[in-house]
């Protein structure tokens, strides 16, 4: 076997590859598309090729001629456990770790330390690990039962502000107009919000295409509109419960723990001043930005499997 180390983060949206050599420098790296569904033949070769292609690109840069690590860390959305028999087939190493993905954000926020991750891209969940190895969850339920704070959360709460206002029992709102017009297009023109809830149920407008309206929401929010605001900072208020949830199960009160977040919600000023404020009122706990991706935490995760600690990973702007 070599001297190298793979970490992948296997998502929703890409699929990223890391390699690292025994000191810890990163010697190659390479993104590609989702790889998170292996239900059906064409899933699970759309898999294959993907995630094949990813860490094919990644050797490539590193100037290495076969698949064939030291250690390797894959954290997949949507768990390991149908994933790890087609791994085998992609790769050859001594120790592996398959993991899920809020595993490997938790660690390349920490840095690999106990703490806590709230991730939030189109869905949410909140991840932690104790100084003891203990872990605990909290959301991550789906877009129809769960994902409070997430992308389409914001969405929906917006829309439902928006029905509110169409329907003469809630308050004006800039989001009116404005998700009217970003829903509109020359082939689907939305005049009304009984058009834009109808819109949002056709194939046309999956999960992911609504959630990222979110980032109307935020800009309305951010020109002032009181309803947009408050769909923000009650999405903040949600993950923060979410983290203190975790919290409570992991650390006792009064305990230091390290609070991080991950995912594109967080890009939103006023929904993350909201959350860092929130998490901060729990004595002892300081909360701020991920150290590394998760793609770096695979990485570290990697190195541990096979028993190597002390790794300080550089800053990888690319990952």
């Amino acid at each position: 076997m070599s001297e190298y180390f793979l970490g992948v983060d296997g998502g929703q949206s890409s699929t990223t590859a890391v390699i690292g050599d025994r000191h810890g420098k990163i010697v190659g790296w390479a993104g590609a598309g989702p790889c998170n569904h292996v239900s059906g033949a064409e899933a699970k070769a759309k898999f294959l090729r993907v995630t094949g292609e990813c860490i094919s690109q990644a050797t490539a840069r590193a100037g290495i001629a076969a698949r064939s690590f030291k250690s390797v860390c894959f954290g997949m959305s949507g768990g390991p456990a149908d994933k790890v028999a087609l791994l085998h087939d992609l790769i050859e190493a001594e120790h592996w770790m398959v993991t899920h993905d809020a595993m490997i954000a938790l660690a390349g926020a920490t840095s690999g330390e106990p703490g806590i991750v709230a991730i939030a891209g189109t869905g949410s969940i909140a991840f932690g690990q104790n100084a003891r190895g203990e872990t605990a969850r909290a959301g991550g339920w789906g877009y129809l039962f769960g994902d409070e704070g997430g992308a389409f959360d914001i969405v929906r709460q917006a829309l439902r502000a928006v029905l509110r206002e169409h329907e003469g029992w809630g308050a004006r709102t800039a989001l009116t107009p404005a998700l009217i017009e970003a829903a509109s297009a020359p082939d689907a023109l939305v005049s009304d919000a009984n058009q834009l809830f109808h819109l949002f149920y056709t194939p046309e407008w999956p999960r992911d295409r609504v959630a990222g309206l979110a980032e109307i929401v935020n800009r309305m929010a951010e020109d002032a509109d009181p309803i947009a605001v408050g769909v923000l900072h009650n999405a903040a208020r949600e993950l923060a419960l979410l983290v203190g949830s975790v919290r409570r199960r992991l650390w006792a009160e009064g305990e230091p723990a390290q609070v991080a977040w991950v995912g594109g919600v967080f890009r939103s000023a006023i929904l993350l001043e909201r959350f860092q404020t929130l998490v901060s009122l729990e004595e002892n706990t300081v909360c701020r930005a991920p150290k590394h991706g998760p793609a770096l935490g695979a990485l570290l995760l990697a190195y541990r499997a096979a028993g190597i600690r002390g790794i300080v990973l550089p800053a990888q702007e690319l990952l």
